[in-house]
Protein backbone atom coordinates (compact mmCIF):
# COMPACT_ATOMS: atom_id res chain seq x y z
CA UNK A 1 0.00 0.00 0.00
CA UNK A 2 2.30 2.38 1.20
CA UNK A 3 4.97 4.05 -1.67
CA UNK A 4 7.50 4.66 0.48
CA UNK A 5 8.79 2.53 3.53
CA UNK A 6 8.67 4.96 5.88
CA UNK A 7 6.11 6.91 7.58
CA UNK A 8 7.58 10.47 7.68
CA UNK A 9 8.47 10.71 3.86
CA UNK A 10 4.68 9.85 2.73
CA UNK A 11 3.28 12.11 4.91
CA UNK A 12 5.93 14.49 2.64
CA UNK A 13 5.83 13.23 -0.79
CA UNK A 14 2.38 12.13 -0.99
CA UNK A 15 1.15 15.50 -3.44
CA UNK A 16 -1.52 15.85 -5.88
CA UNK A 17 0.65 16.29 -9.54
CA UNK A 18 2.32 18.61 -9.79
CA UNK A 19 0.35 21.40 -12.57
CA UNK A 20 2.20 23.07 -15.92
CA UNK A 21 2.72 26.05 -13.38
CA UNK A 22 5.59 23.29 -11.64
CA UNK A 23 4.54 24.61 -8.24
CA UNK A 24 7.06 22.41 -5.59
CA UNK A 25 4.24 23.56 -2.77
CA UNK A 26 0.58 22.33 -3.66
CA UNK A 27 -1.80 25.19 -4.34
CA UNK A 28 -5.10 25.36 -3.22
CA UNK A 29 -7.83 24.67 -5.11
CA UNK A 30 -10.55 27.50 -3.99
CA UNK A 31 -13.15 26.20 -6.36
CA UNK A 32 -17.02 25.22 -5.82
CA UNK A 33 -16.93 23.78 -9.26
CA UNK A 34 -14.76 22.20 -12.40
CA UNK A 35 -15.49 22.25 -15.81
CA UNK A 36 -16.10 19.68 -18.42
CA UNK A 37 -13.84 18.80 -21.45
CA UNK A 38 -17.17 17.41 -23.41
CA UNK A 39 -20.31 16.58 -22.83
CA UNK A 40 -19.08 12.66 -23.22
CA UNK A 41 -16.53 13.33 -19.97
CA UNK A 42 -19.64 14.58 -18.16
CA UNK A 43 -21.19 11.70 -18.92
CA UNK A 44 -18.95 9.67 -17.69
CA UNK A 45 -17.82 11.49 -14.48
CA UNK A 46 -21.33 11.59 -13.05
CA UNK A 47 -22.15 7.76 -14.03
CA UNK A 48 -18.63 6.95 -11.57
CA UNK A 49 -17.44 5.46 -14.69
CA UNK A 50 -14.23 7.19 -14.27
CA UNK A 51 -12.37 9.48 -11.81
CA UNK A 52 -12.11 12.92 -11.86
CA UNK A 53 -13.77 16.20 -9.93
CA UNK A 54 -17.05 17.49 -10.61
CA UNK A 55 -17.78 19.30 -7.68
CA UNK A 56 -16.01 20.30 -4.47
CA UNK A 57 -18.88 19.12 -2.06
CA UNK A 58 -17.94 15.91 -3.73
CA UNK A 59 -14.38 15.62 -4.51
CA UNK A 60 -11.53 18.35 -4.88
CA UNK A 61 -8.00 17.94 -5.33
CA UNK A 62 -6.98 18.94 -1.45
CA UNK A 63 -9.21 17.03 -0.10
CA UNK A 64 -7.84 14.05 -2.17
CA UNK A 65 -4.39 14.76 -1.27
CA UNK A 66 -5.30 14.56 2.47
CA UNK A 67 -6.90 11.44 2.26
CA UNK A 68 -4.51 9.64 0.23
CA UNK A 69 -1.57 10.66 2.92
CA UNK A 70 -4.28 9.72 5.43
CA UNK A 71 -4.65 6.29 4.02
CA UNK A 72 -1.40 5.32 3.32
CA UNK A 73 -0.55 6.46 7.31
CA UNK A 74 -3.44 4.33 8.62
CA UNK A 75 -2.82 1.30 6.04
CA UNK A 76 -6.01 1.52 4.49
CA UNK A 77 -7.33 1.65 0.60
CA UNK A 78 -9.68 4.83 0.94
CA UNK A 79 -11.36 7.57 2.89
CA UNK A 80 -13.38 10.90 2.85
CA UNK A 81 -12.38 14.00 3.85
CA UNK A 82 -15.51 15.51 6.76
CA UNK A 83 -16.03 19.14 7.72
CA UNK A 84 -15.44 18.05 11.33
CA UNK A 85 -14.36 15.11 13.64
CA UNK A 86 -18.14 15.06 14.67
CA UNK A 87 -19.08 14.66 11.26
CA UNK A 88 -16.78 12.12 10.63
CA UNK A 89 -17.77 10.61 13.06
CA UNK A 90 -21.91 10.89 12.92
CA UNK A 91 -21.20 9.77 9.10
CA UNK A 92 -19.46 6.62 10.02
CA UNK A 93 -22.48 5.60 12.22
CA UNK A 94 -25.32 7.20 9.96
CA UNK A 95 -23.82 5.53 6.73
CA UNK A 96 -24.12 2.34 7.66
CA UNK A 97 -27.05 1.74 10.42
CA UNK A 98 -30.69 1.73 9.55
CA UNK A 99 -33.81 1.27 11.62
CA UNK A 100 -33.95 -1.23 13.91
CA UNK A 101 -30.12 -1.93 13.87
CA UNK A 102 -28.23 -1.86 17.17
CA UNK A 103 -24.79 -0.40 18.11
CA UNK A 104 -22.70 -1.54 20.41
CA UNK A 105 -20.95 0.94 22.68
CA UNK A 106 -17.97 1.49 24.78
CA UNK A 107 -19.04 3.96 27.79
CA UNK A 108 -16.26 5.93 27.41
CA UNK A 109 -16.92 8.13 24.61
CA UNK A 110 -16.24 12.07 24.19
CA UNK A 111 -19.52 14.17 25.11
CA UNK A 112 -20.73 14.30 21.53
CA UNK A 113 -20.22 11.16 20.49
CA UNK A 114 -22.36 10.21 23.65
CA UNK A 115 -25.23 12.59 22.39
CA UNK A 116 -25.20 11.14 18.94
CA UNK A 117 -25.79 7.78 20.38
CA UNK A 118 -28.15 8.84 23.24
CA UNK A 119 -30.46 11.23 21.40
CA UNK A 120 -29.93 11.24 17.94
CA UNK A 121 -30.05 7.74 16.64
CA UNK A 122 -33.00 7.13 18.40
CA UNK A 123 -35.04 9.33 16.14
CA UNK A 124 -34.20 7.38 13.44
CA UNK A 125 -35.22 3.88 15.76
CA UNK A 126 -31.44 2.82 16.05
CA UNK A 127 -30.80 1.20 19.49
CA UNK A 128 -27.32 1.11 21.58
CA UNK A 129 -26.04 -0.82 24.06
CA UNK A 130 -22.88 0.87 26.08
CA UNK A 131 -20.25 -1.60 27.07
CA UNK A 132 -17.75 -1.19 30.36
CA UNK A 133 -14.31 -0.90 28.71
CA UNK A 134 -13.50 -2.51 32.42
CA UNK A 135 -15.38 -5.95 31.54
CA UNK A 136 -14.51 -7.04 27.91
CA UNK A 137 -15.27 -10.78 28.92
CA UNK A 138 -19.37 -9.39 29.00
CA UNK A 139 -19.16 -8.08 25.72
CA UNK A 140 -20.15 -10.92 23.40
CA UNK A 141 -23.10 -11.08 25.78
CA UNK A 142 -24.38 -7.91 24.55
CA UNK A 143 -24.52 -8.53 20.81
CA UNK A 144 -27.55 -9.41 19.83
CA UNK A 145 -29.29 -10.08 16.25
CA UNK A 146 -29.76 -6.55 15.20
CA UNK A 147 -26.27 -5.65 15.96
CA UNK A 148 -24.57 -4.33 13.61
CA UNK A 149 -21.63 -1.88 14.66
CA UNK A 150 -19.38 -1.86 17.42
CA UNK A 151 -17.77 1.51 18.63
CA UNK A 152 -15.10 2.44 20.97
CA UNK A 153 -12.18 4.98 20.93
CA UNK A 154 -8.45 4.04 22.12
CA UNK A 155 -7.22 5.74 24.12
CA UNK A 156 -10.46 7.28 25.22
CA UNK A 157 -11.22 10.84 26.26
CA UNK A 158 -10.47 12.21 28.97
CA UNK A 159 -9.96 9.02 30.88
CA UNK A 160 -7.30 7.34 28.28
CA UNK A 161 -8.31 4.18 28.92
CA UNK A 162 -7.27 1.64 26.84
CA UNK A 163 -9.08 -1.09 24.56
CA UNK A 164 -7.34 -4.28 23.26
CA UNK A 165 -7.68 -3.67 19.59
CA UNK A 166 -6.82 -7.28 18.91
CA UNK A 167 -9.42 -8.39 20.89
CA UNK A 168 -12.31 -6.60 19.53
CA UNK A 169 -11.55 -6.87 15.96
CA UNK A 170 -11.62 -10.74 16.64
CA UNK A 171 -14.93 -10.25 18.39
CA UNK A 172 -16.48 -8.26 15.69
CA UNK A 173 -15.03 -10.49 12.69
CA UNK A 174 -16.56 -14.01 15.00
CA UNK A 175 -19.88 -11.96 14.69
CA UNK A 176 -19.32 -10.11 11.86
CA UNK A 177 -19.64 -6.70 13.15
CA UNK A 178 -18.60 -3.36 11.45
CA UNK A 179 -15.74 -2.26 13.67
CA UNK A 180 -15.54 1.44 13.94
CA UNK A 181 -12.62 2.88 16.34
CA UNK A 182 -12.10 6.29 16.79
CA UNK A 183 -8.17 7.01 16.40
CA UNK A 184 -7.80 11.25 17.50
CA UNK A 185 -5.76 10.32 20.52
CA UNK A 186 -3.57 8.62 19.47
CA UNK A 187 -3.21 9.31 15.51
CA UNK A 188 -1.90 7.17 13.01
CA UNK A 189 1.96 7.57 14.07
CA UNK A 190 0.85 6.36 17.39
CA UNK A 191 -1.52 3.55 16.55
CA UNK A 192 -2.91 1.72 13.39
CA UNK A 193 -6.74 -0.11 14.20
CA UNK A 194 -6.73 -1.42 10.30
CA UNK A 195 -4.12 -3.88 12.23
CA UNK A 196 -6.29 -5.55 14.38
CA UNK A 197 -9.33 -5.49 11.87
CA UNK A 198 -10.48 -2.15 12.32
CA UNK A 199 -13.08 -1.54 9.30
CA UNK A 200 -13.55 1.94 10.02
CA UNK A 201 -11.07 4.83 11.40
CA UNK A 202 -12.42 8.32 12.18
CA UNK A 203 -10.55 11.33 13.27
CA UNK A 204 -11.01 14.75 14.18
CA UNK A 205 -8.21 16.39 12.45
CA UNK A 206 -8.62 19.55 13.98
CA UNK A 207 -6.84 18.04 16.58
CA UNK A 208 -3.41 16.77 16.13
CA UNK A 209 -3.22 16.26 12.79
CA UNK A 210 -3.03 20.02 12.52
CA UNK A 211 -1.51 20.37 15.75
CA UNK A 212 -1.95 23.90 15.80
CA UNK A 213 -5.60 24.98 16.12
CA UNK A 214 -6.17 26.67 13.40
CA UNK A 215 -8.73 24.86 11.35
CA UNK A 216 -11.28 22.41 11.77
CA UNK A 217 -12.00 18.91 9.81
CA UNK A 218 -12.14 15.47 10.11
CA UNK A 219 -11.66 12.03 8.32
CA UNK A 220 -13.35 8.69 7.89
CA UNK A 221 -11.39 5.98 6.77
CA UNK A 222 -11.37 2.09 5.92
CA UNK A 223 -11.47 -0.11 2.52
CA UNK A 224 -12.86 0.38 -0.64
CA UNK A 225 -16.45 -1.07 0.36
CA UNK A 226 -17.01 0.73 3.50
CA UNK A 227 -16.02 4.41 2.04
CA UNK A 228 -18.21 3.47 -1.07
CA UNK A 229 -21.05 3.82 1.46
CA UNK A 230 -20.28 6.66 3.58
CA UNK A 231 -19.23 8.33 0.14
CA UNK A 232 -22.78 7.90 -1.03
CA UNK A 233 -24.61 9.47 2.11
CA UNK A 234 -21.67 12.15 2.38
CA UNK A 235 -22.28 13.06 -1.19
CA UNK A 236 -26.16 13.87 -0.97
CA UNK A 237 -26.29 15.41 3.32
CA UNK A 238 -22.57 17.56 2.69
CA UNK A 239 -20.55 17.45 5.22
CA UNK A 240 -17.63 18.32 2.91
CA UNK A 241 -14.27 19.83 3.99
CA UNK A 242 -13.12 23.13 2.52
CA UNK A 243 -9.71 22.88 0.35
CA UNK A 244 -8.26 25.31 2.14
CA UNK A 245 -8.84 23.34 5.53
CA UNK A 246 -7.51 19.86 3.82
CA UNK A 247 -4.26 22.15 2.45
CA UNK A 248 -3.54 23.35 5.84
CA UNK A 249 -4.06 19.79 7.18
CA UNK A 250 -1.72 18.03 4.45
CA UNK A 251 0.33 20.46 4.98
CA UNK A 252 0.24 19.72 8.87
CA UNK A 253 0.69 15.97 8.44
CA UNK A 254 3.98 16.50 6.88
CA UNK A 255 5.18 17.01 10.14
CA UNK A 256 3.05 14.83 12.59
CA UNK A 257 5.75 12.38 13.13
CA UNK A 258 8.34 14.77 14.46
CA UNK A 259 5.30 16.43 16.55
CA UNK A 260 4.39 13.10 18.04
CA UNK A 261 7.43 12.37 19.45
CA UNK A 262 7.98 15.70 21.56
CA UNK A 263 4.32 15.22 22.29
CA UNK A 264 4.59 12.48 23.90
CA UNK A 265 8.12 13.11 25.74
CA UNK A 266 6.86 15.71 27.53
CA UNK A 267 3.76 14.03 28.47
CA UNK A 268 5.70 11.36 29.77
CA UNK A 269 8.03 13.47 31.56
CA UNK A 270 4.70 14.99 33.19
CA UNK A 271 3.31 11.96 34.26
CA UNK A 272 6.03 10.94 35.74
CA UNK A 273 6.38 14.15 37.69
CA UNK A 274 2.34 14.41 38.66
CA UNK A 275 2.69 10.92 40.43
CA UNK A 276 4.71 12.13 42.77
CA UNK A 277 2.67 14.82 43.50
CA UNK A 278 1.29 15.21 47.54
CA UNK A 279 -1.80 17.00 46.09
CA UNK A 280 -2.69 14.70 42.94
CA UNK A 281 -4.70 11.21 44.22
CA UNK A 282 -4.20 9.74 40.75
CA UNK A 283 -2.10 9.73 36.91
CA UNK A 284 -3.64 8.31 34.22
CA UNK A 285 -1.31 8.14 31.31
CA UNK A 286 -1.01 4.94 29.07
CA UNK A 287 2.89 4.06 28.97
CA UNK A 288 2.69 4.60 32.88
CA UNK A 289 3.00 0.99 34.65
CA UNK A 290 0.60 2.17 37.02
CA UNK A 291 -2.03 2.16 34.33
CA UNK A 292 -4.37 -0.59 34.40
CA UNK A 293 -3.84 -1.64 30.74
CA UNK A 294 0.00 -0.41 30.39
CA UNK A 295 0.44 -3.74 28.64
CA UNK A 296 -2.04 -3.62 26.18
CA UNK A 297 -1.18 -0.02 25.20
CA UNK A 298 2.62 -0.89 24.90
CA UNK A 299 1.35 -3.87 22.63
CA UNK A 300 -0.43 -1.65 20.08
CA UNK A 301 0.55 2.13 20.82
CA UNK A 302 4.20 3.40 19.36
CA UNK A 303 4.48 5.40 21.86
CA UNK A 304 1.87 7.03 24.69
CA UNK A 305 0.36 9.83 23.57
CA UNK A 306 0.15 13.43 24.46
CA UNK A 307 -2.51 13.69 26.66
CA UNK A 308 -2.29 13.09 30.48
CA UNK A 309 -5.48 13.39 33.11
CA UNK A 310 -4.68 13.77 36.49
CA UNK A 311 -7.03 14.21 39.59
CA UNK A 312 -6.89 17.12 42.29
CA UNK A 313 -7.42 16.11 45.98
CA UNK A 314 -10.01 19.03 46.12
CA UNK A 315 -12.40 18.33 43.81
CA UNK A 316 -14.86 19.93 41.45
CA UNK A 317 -13.76 23.60 43.15
CA UNK A 318 -9.95 22.87 43.43
CA UNK A 319 -10.40 21.66 39.61
CA UNK A 320 -11.78 24.92 38.78
CA UNK A 321 -9.46 26.77 40.96
CA UNK A 322 -6.21 25.09 39.35
CA UNK A 323 -7.59 26.40 35.61
CA UNK A 324 -8.48 29.97 36.85
CA UNK A 325 -4.73 29.58 38.34
CA UNK A 326 -2.97 29.24 35.06
CA UNK A 327 -0.65 31.62 33.97
CA UNK A 328 1.04 30.20 30.37
CA UNK A 329 -1.07 26.76 29.94
CA UNK A 330 -4.05 27.35 27.61
CA UNK A 331 -8.17 27.21 29.09
CA UNK A 332 -9.45 25.58 25.83
CA UNK A 333 -12.22 23.12 25.11
CA UNK A 334 -9.37 22.10 22.08
CA UNK A 335 -6.41 19.58 22.64
CA UNK A 336 -3.62 18.60 20.39
CA UNK A 337 -1.79 22.02 19.58
CA UNK A 338 1.55 22.97 19.97
CA UNK A 339 0.70 24.67 23.25
CA UNK A 340 -0.53 23.16 26.26
CA UNK A 341 -4.15 23.14 27.01
CA UNK A 342 -5.81 22.16 30.42
CA UNK A 343 -9.64 21.56 30.76
CA UNK A 344 -11.96 20.28 33.41
CA UNK A 345 -13.72 17.29 31.83
CA UNK A 346 -17.29 17.37 34.52
CA UNK A 347 -17.87 21.73 34.27
CA UNK A 348 -17.24 21.09 30.24
CA UNK A 349 -16.60 18.46 27.49
CA UNK A 350 -18.60 16.20 29.29
CA UNK A 351 -21.02 18.58 31.51
CA UNK A 352 -23.92 16.83 29.79
CA UNK A 353 -23.79 13.77 30.90
CA UNK A 354 -25.09 12.95 34.73
CA UNK A 355 -22.98 12.71 37.73
CA UNK A 356 -23.73 8.72 37.94
CA UNK A 357 -23.00 8.71 33.87
CA UNK A 358 -19.87 10.49 34.48
CA UNK A 359 -18.55 8.56 37.89
CA UNK A 360 -18.84 5.22 35.66
CA UNK A 361 -16.38 6.35 33.14
CA UNK A 362 -14.23 7.49 35.89
CA UNK A 363 -14.57 11.58 35.28
CA UNK A 364 -14.31 12.71 38.39
CA UNK A 365 -15.01 15.89 39.74
CA UNK A 366 -11.32 16.95 40.09
CA UNK A 367 -10.45 15.38 37.17
CA UNK A 368 -8.11 17.67 35.13
CA UNK A 369 -7.04 16.88 31.51
CA UNK A 370 -3.52 18.48 29.75
CA UNK A 371 -3.00 18.21 26.59
CA UNK A 372 1.10 18.04 26.65
CA UNK A 373 1.94 20.71 24.30
CA UNK A 374 5.98 21.47 22.72
CA UNK A 375 6.88 24.33 25.28
CA UNK A 376 9.93 23.27 27.24
CA UNK A 377 9.19 20.92 29.54
CA UNK A 378 10.24 22.99 32.97
CA UNK A 379 8.05 25.67 31.68
CA UNK A 380 4.91 23.30 31.71
CA UNK A 381 5.83 21.77 35.15
CA UNK A 382 6.32 25.20 36.56
CA UNK A 383 3.10 26.55 35.80
CA UNK A 384 1.03 23.18 36.65
CA UNK A 385 2.83 23.28 39.96
CA UNK A 386 2.23 27.29 40.71
CA UNK A 387 -1.73 26.17 39.91
CA UNK A 388 -1.95 23.50 42.45
CA UNK A 389 -0.66 25.63 44.71
CA UNK A 390 -3.11 28.38 44.45
CA UNK A 391 -5.91 26.32 43.99
CA UNK A 392 -5.16 25.30 47.56
CA UNK A 393 -6.38 28.38 48.86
Amino acid sequence: MAKWKNFETNAIRTQTERSAQREHSVPIYATSSFVFDDAEQARTLFANEVKGNIYTRFSNPNNDEFIEKLCLLEGVEDGMAMASGMAAMFVSMASFLNQGDHLLICRSVFGSTHQITTQLLPRWGISYTYIDIHEPGKWESEIKESTKMIFLETPSNPGLDIIDLEFVGKLAEKHNLIFNVDNCFATPYIQNPAKYGADIITHSATKFIDGQGRVIGGAVLGSRQCIEKVRFFARHTGPAMSPFNSWVLSKSLETLAVRMEKHCENALQLAKHLESHQEVCSVRYPFLPTHPNYKIAKKQMRLGGAMVSFELQGGMEQGKQFLNSLKMISFSANLGDTRSIATHPASTTHSKLSVEERAIVGITDGLIRVSVGLEHMDDIIADIEQAIRCSRK
